[in-house]
């Protein structure tokens, strides 16, 4: 098998990818198709493009986030090592000079022997040697028609995301536990259950809220199977009711009677750390969300991990197609990082792209891929989206809800300091372990 490495994509995962794979002493041929052609997104000529915020978050171990950049600083990463020199006044964020780190990341793929940049859309996978697809959330129409084919068809142009909140945040004095008409294992879902007056506030709320409007690439007609809340709001007052807010089959057992309305959570992982509002996808703004949805009987105080979002994103059912390594399960030349993979963010697409260059770094040698334990922001991430439930799988941020619990007891305002510490010390095994395997 050719040991060069072929990537598609000059994206964040695209150029960490590149950048590990070559100082792990393998080829690289790395295909942007910019400046010769240019997504609806992008303006810039250089790599490593930020189409949205210049914003990396925050940068404190007290969110994953921050200890996901945390652990990626202690590996080498070439994205962190631009964000550092070209970041700018953030509070406790990290966020960069986005002009400056584009330039930055394109002078180091540039200056780099191992590393060949070539200019030009790409629109077919190439049939030998391993391939990383790093072609992110607007990936082009010619190659988006290639991956269809080569994912049976497994690939969402349109994503309608719900909210996910952490399960320890919810008050459970309000929530009930019960599925309808006491189906499944009568605690597969929470309800949050409402009465008349909450309910016609609530409704009333969502829409008079303020929405993000639509870019020109991402106007749709909405499936009526994901619409909006606030539209499906917008069509009559109990509309809701007779759709995600059905209270038929749910009893309250404080009260003993059907609640007016109930908004149903949904687990979203195995340990049931984090839940989903269960077809509360939207287009509510950010603060918005907080707002309305902080309204809900049980969700006053309630921490979102992730929140809602309607929008243009390619990415394949990770969980279905994927191995934890990111190959491919029925090609596993095949090599994917980045957005389309389902991680959700700048720093998440950084960590994924720099997996797939060590792994696929180490499979051009002959060696094996290296996973990161569950216990680290890495391994807790690409364990979400190649093991989280397909039938509903949706982007995700890196978030400590993903992480394995620890053991015993643990006061919660330390939880996440301890998560943290435990992480970086299983990061610093695992580095052990993968600087044996690069030999």
């Amino acid at each position: 098998m050719n040991s060069n490495i072929t990537i598609i994509g000059g994206g964040l995962a695209g150029c960490e990818a590149a950048w590990q794979a070559a100082r792990r002493g393998v080829a690289v041929t790395l295909h942007e198709m910019k400046p010769e052609k240019f997504s609806p997104a992008h303006h810039l000529p250089g790599l490593a493009e930020l189409v949205c915020s210049n914003s990396l978050r925050g940068d404190s171990l007290d969110n994953a986030v921050g200890l996901l950049k945390e652990e990626l600083r202690r590996c080498g990463s070439l994205l962190m090592e631009a964000a550092e020199a070209t970041r700018v006044p953030a509070g406790g964020a990290l966020a960069v000079d986005r002009q400056l780190f584009s330039d930055y990341v394109t002078g180091k793929i540039n200056s780099h022997p191992l590393i060949q940049l070539e200019h030009g859309e790409i629109t077919d996978i190439p049939t030998e040697g391993y391939v990383i697809i790093a072609s992110g959330p607007l990936t082009s129409d010619a190659l988006a028609g290639s991956l269809g084919g080569m994912t049976g068809d497994r690939l969402y142009f349109y994503d309608a995301i719900a909210p996910i909140v952490t399960a320890d945040s919810l008050d459970m004095n309000k929530v009930f536990a019960a599925s309808r008409y006491g189906k499944g294992d009568g605690d597969d879902y929470l309800n949050c259950p409402l009465n008349e007056d909450e309910y016609l506030r609530f409704v009333d709320e969502l829409v008079r809220g303020e929405k993000v409007p639509s870019k020109d690439f991402e106007k749709v007609v909405h499936f009526e199977g994901c619409m909006p809340v606030e539209v499906s709001a917008g069509r009559g007052v109990e509309t809701l009711r007779f759709g995600p807010m059905k209270p038929v089959g749910l009893v309250d057992p404080r009260s003993g009677v059907e609640p007016h309305a109930v908004i149903q959570l949904r687990a979203e992982n195995r340990e049931k750390t984090m839940y989903n509002l269960v077809g509360f996808q939207t287009k509510l703004t950010y603060g918005e969300q907080r707002r309305i949805f902080r309204m809900i009987p049980g969700l006053e105080n309630v921490e979102f991990v992730r929140l809602g979002s309607m929008h243009r994103n390619t990415f394949i059912n990770s969980p279905t197609l994927l191995q934890s390594s990111q190959q491919m399960k029925n090609d596993p030349r095949i090599i994917f990082a980045g957005q389309i993979t389902g991680v959700e963010g700048y720093v998440e697409s950084a960590a994924s792209g720099f997996l797939a260059g060590v792994t696929t770094a180490a499979l051009a040698r002959g060696a094996e891929a290296v996973i990161p334990p569950p216990e680290t922001a890495m391994g807790a991430l690409m364990a979400h989206i190649t093991n989280a439930d397909a039938r509903h799988f949706q982007p995700m941020n890196v978030n400590y809800g993903l992480f394995p619990e620890l053991p015993g007891r643990v006061k919660k305002k330390e939880r996440r300091q301890k998560l943290a510490e435990r992480a970086l010390l299983a990061l610093e095994d695992w580095k052990h372990v993968l600087e044996i395997n690069c030999r």
